[in-house]
C-alpha cells in the first residue's frame, strides 16, 4: 500500500459574527473532523449533498481553504503549512480541476497562455519547448492544435473542461483533485470527459479525488468511496461496499435517488424509495446523536465502515 496523501482529524470552522461589537457568537462545522487516505493511481470519490463539506474539503487540500485543525500529509510533511507546501513544490504535485470551467479559465487569456501557466510556475522551458508540451497536453484531451490561441468563451462547455483537464495535468501531477468537473455537462459530453480524466490516468498513474453528488458517475470512476452529510463521514468502503451492501441511512438514500429508466418498474422503485425515508424517520438516533451531528465511524469489515451509534444500527 503506497499513501500519497493522509488526512486526520480535519476539522474547517467557518465563524459567525453577531451582536454589536461584532463578537464570534457560533460556528459553521463545514467539515469536522474526517480521516482518510488516498494510495497511488487509485480513484477516490467523496460524495454528498450540497453543503455537506465535500467541496470544502477538496480546496484545503489543495491549499483554497484554512484549516482549522487536523493535519493533511503528504510525503510526510503537513502542507497546512504555506512554508511547507512551497518547499515541496507541492501545488506542482497536486492540481484541480473547478466545477465551473467557464471562472476558472481566464477569459483574457488565450489556451496557450492559460495551459502553460503551471508549466511557466514550475519548469524552466523555451518558447519552443512550452508551445511542443501544451500541443501534446491539448492533444491528449482530443482538443485540436488551432485551439492553442483561441479564447476561452469560443469553446462549448465540455471542450473548456477538458482545457481545464490538459491544464491540470500539464505538471505531471501525482493527484488531481476533481470537484464536480461534469456536473454542468451533457450526459454524452460527459461520457467523453470522463473517458479522456481515465486515459490520462492510465497513461501518468495518477490518483484522483473525485468530488461529486452524482452516484452514478462515481460508480464508473471510483474504486473506493466515502459519503460525507454534514460535515462528516457517515459511510466509507470499496465500491461493491458501497452500491451493494450500503448500511447507512444516508447512504441508502442517496441510493434510492438515482434515477431509474426501467419504467416497466416503476411503482415498485417509488415503494423502495418510501420505505428508504420511512427507516430514516424511524432510525434516525441509531446514524446521529441528539444534536444532530454524525457518529464517529465503526469499522464493520477491512474495507467498509459505517458512521452509527456503539453496538450497531438496526
Amino acid at each position: 500500500m503506497s499513501e500519497i496523501l493522509t488526512i486526520k482529524n480535519l476539522k474547517i470552522h467557518y465563524p459567525i459574527r453577531s451582536g454589536f461589537f461584532n463578537r464570534v457568537t457560533d460556528h459553521v462545522y463545514a467539515v469536522d473532523g474526517v480521516d482518510f487516505m488516498i494510495e497511488k493511481g487509485k480513484t477516490y470519490g467523496l460524495v454528498g449533498e450540497s453543503g455537506s463539506g465535500k467541496s470544502t474539503t477538496g480546496k484545503a487540500i489543495v491549499g483554497l481553504e484554512k484549516v482549522t485543525d487536523g493535519a493533511i500529509y503528504y510525503e510526510d510533511q503537513d502542507i497546512t503549512n504555506p512554508s511547507i507546501r512551497r518547499k515541496i513544490n507541492y501545488n506542482r504535485d497536486v492540481q484541480m480541476i473547478f466545477q465551473d470551467s467557464m471562472s476558472s479559465l481566464n477569459p483574457k487569456k488565450r489556451v496557450l497562455d492559460i495551459i502553460a501557466e503551471p508549466l511557466r510556475n514550475f519548469e524552466k522551458l523555451s518558447v519552443q519547448e512550452e508551445k511542443k508540451r501544451v500541443k501534446e497536453l491539448l492533444d491528449i484531451v482530443g482538443m485540436p492544435e488551432d485551439a492553442l490561441y483561441k479564447y476561452p468563451h469560443e469553446f462549448s462547455g465540455g471542450q473548456r473542461q477538458r482545457l481545464g483537464v490538459a491544464r491540470a495535468v500539464a505538471t505531471n501531477p501525482k493527484l488531481i483533485v476533481a470537484d464536480e468537473p461534469v456536473s454542468a455537462l451533457d450526459l454524452s459530453v460527459q461520457a467523453q470527459v470522463l473517458n479522456f480524466m481515465k486515459r490520462i490516468q492510465e497513461e501518468y498513474g495518477l490518483s484522483y479525488l473525485f468530488i461529486s453528488h452524482d452516484l452514478g458517475v462515481v460508480k464508473h470512476m471510483c474504486d473506493n468511496i466515502a459519503i460525507m452529510h454534514k460535515g462528516r463521514f457517515v459511510e466509507i468502503g470499496s465500491r461493491e461496499d458501497i452500491y451493494n451492501d450500503p448500511r447507512h441511512i444516508y447512504t441508502k438514500r442517496l441510493l434510492s435517488a438515482i434515477p431509474k429508466i426501467d419504467v416497466r418498474h416503476r411503482d415498485e422503485h417509488k415503494k423502495q424509495r418510501l420505505e428508504v425515508e420511512r427507516e430514516y424517520r424511524a432510525h434516525q438516533k441509531d446514524y446521529y446523536d441528539e444534536t444532530g451531528r454524525v457518529y464517529d465511524l465503526q469499522k464493520i469489515t477491512p474495507t467498509h465502515q459505517v458512521a452509527e451509534k456503539d453496538g450497531g444500527a438496526k
